[in-house]
Parts: structure tokens; C-alpha cells; sequence
């Protein structure tokens, strides 16, 4: 499931999840299975946001750039 899902969809699934559990109407089962819904949808937020981090990481130049800009 959490390879299909986008940063924004597991954002707002996680949203609806500790909304749910907030407002307090969920059964013990239900709360404890909302808690477990919620951590997959945070994993797939943070690995999303991990992912991005790693495409836009800024990464030193090597001499031969440093060299072509003398």
C-alpha cells in the first residue's frame, strides 16, 4: 500500500487517523487500529520527505569543476 501513496494522500490519511482518534469515539480495538493505520501513513510521509531530501541534497564539486572556474 505505502508504495502507491503520495506524500499529500498519506499526509491527509494520517490527518483523518489522528483526527478520529481526538475526537474519542472509537472503541478500544478501533483506537488501537487507527494508532497502527497512523504510524504506516507517518512512515510513508517521512519516507517521502527523505526521498525529496536525497534528490535535492546539494553536493560539494569536484576539482575539476573548481578548476574550469579559474
Amino acid at each position: 500500500m505505502s508504495e502507491e501513496l503520495t506524500y499529500e494522500r498519506a499526509l491527509e490519511l494520517l490527518d483523518r487517523k489522528l483526527k478520529a482518534l481526538e475526537d474519542g469515539d472509537l472503541s478500544l480495538d478501533e483506537a488501537l487500529a487507527a494508532v497502527d493505520e497512523a504510524r504506516t501513513y507517518l512512515r510513508v510521509c517521512e519516507q517521502r520527505l527523505e526521498e525529496a531530501r536525497r534528490r535535492i541534497e546539494v553536493r560539494p564539486e569536484g576539482p575539476a569543476v573548481i578548476e574550469e572556474a579559474r
